[in-house]
């Protein structure tokens, strides 16, 4: 389905160079990303109250625009083996024209990824990596040997937490705030990511569970997939038409969905929501002990956020579902700030009970319905 080497090197290839820094600069950088890392898995802790040892066990890698990319196709490989697997068996099905129209669809599709990659590579700042593979491939050390890589072993186990470098230098140069801050800043975001999938040791399965159940839903007949699509746009407003505003029209992704598809990606939707909102509200909590200028920085943030890089920029963050994202952020921390103001940060973990303790997408834009529900 995609040629994954191919998407790493296209994507290797168009990333923008990070910006221009000294090679003393860049070394104290990166060590220092490293030193916040651990500094903010403590505050994190104390301020969630969510106690594990288990983020100890994770790997922290700071990297480069190629590392971010490899780490990912790393981890997509892992989540879309199922379906690919799907499609290969349908592909020796079709004989030797099948397989050989496949190889060029890979490839087609390899560099497709390789373009969206790119453009991502340069707006990541940090991720934890929920879906990294045991065993990953080896990758050449980068230039002057600054960045760690993607290796064998790194993830063990699951799970590691990257931080991307030459993006927090880029931002926090765009925004004129002060380096120090904005790094642990940004450190208190991520470190909530890892403290959420390690404190909570049924949650990395109860995604991974939800996708592949996404993914098992997909036709992998085109013409059942075409049909679909069809039937989608002749019974749907989209843009244009009398009465439908853009922000309201359905993506093609909406489109060919099906039913069952659509009520599990409402189920992720709620969750990761949830996950944005909270990392979001637990850099905020903890900025002010511990971040002096955590203010300037939220206020400068949110603008850069919400107006994007130009109308390019606006129309790819669109297309690639970025919009949704933020939507993430905002509509999640609305609804940990109301559940936690209502019962307080115990009463608030008790999310963290089981999947049936996760609020639905109706209650994350209503949190009293939630505190209703789960604490009574």
């Amino acid at each position: 389905m995609v040629d994954w080497d191919l998407a790493v090197a296209t994507a290797t290839r168009l990333a923008r160079p990070g910006p221009r820094i000294g090679r003393d600069e860049a070394r104290a950088a990166v060590a220092e990303l490293r030193r916040h890392a651990a500094e903010a898995e403590r505050h994190v802790r104390e301020y969630t109250r969510m106690g594990s040892t288990a983020a100890a066990g994770t790997p922290v890698l700071v990297v480069d625009r190629p590392g971010w990319v490899r780490a990912n196709v790393a981890g997509f490989r892992t989540v879309v083996r199922p379906l690919t697997d799907r499609l290969a068996a349908r592909r020796q099905g079709g004989g030797r024209g099948a397989a050989v129209a496949g190889s060029a669809g890979a490839k087609a599709t390899g560099v497709e990824v390789g373009v969206v990659l790119a453009f991502l590579s340069a707006k990541v700042l940090g991720q934890y990596e929920t879906f990294a593979p045991a065993e990953l491939p080896s990758a050449p050390d980068s230039p002057e040997g600054l960045f760690d890589q993607p290796r064998r072993g790194l993830a063990v186990p699951p799970g590691r937490l990257l931080l991307v470098a030459p993006n927090i230098v880029q931002v926090e140069r765009e925004l004129d705030v002060a380096p120090h801050d904005f790094r642990l800043w940004v450190c208190l975001h991520e470190e909530t990511h890892r403290t959420q999938f390690t404190a909570v040791p049924w949650l990395r399965d109860h995604i991974q569970s939800e996708v592949q159940e996404f993914l098992a839903q997909t036709d992998v007949d085109p013409a059942a997939f075409l049909e679909r699509l069809r039937e989608a746009l002749g019974g749907l407003p989209l843009p244009g038409r009398p009465g439908v505003r853009r922000e309201d029209a359905p993506s093609v992704t909406d489109l060919v969905q099906t039913p069952a598809q659509r009520e599990i990606l409402a189920r992720l939707t709620a969750v990761m929501s949830l996950l944005e909102g909270h990392a979001d509200v637990v850099m905020d909590g903890v900025g002010p002990a511990v971040v002096p200028s955590v203010a300037e920085i939220r206020e400068k943030f949110q603008r850069r956020r919400d107006r994007g890089s130009g109308r390019l920029d606006l129309a790819l963050r669109r297309l690639l579902g970025m919009d949704a994202k933020l939507r993430q952020y905002q509509d999640g921390a609305v609804f940990v700030r109301g559940v936690v103001e209502r019962v307080g940060m115990d009463g608030f973990n008790r999310v963290w009970t089981s999947p049936n303790t996760l609020p639905t997408k109706e209650e994350v834009h209503d949190p009293a319905s939630w505190v209703a529900r789960v604490i009574g």
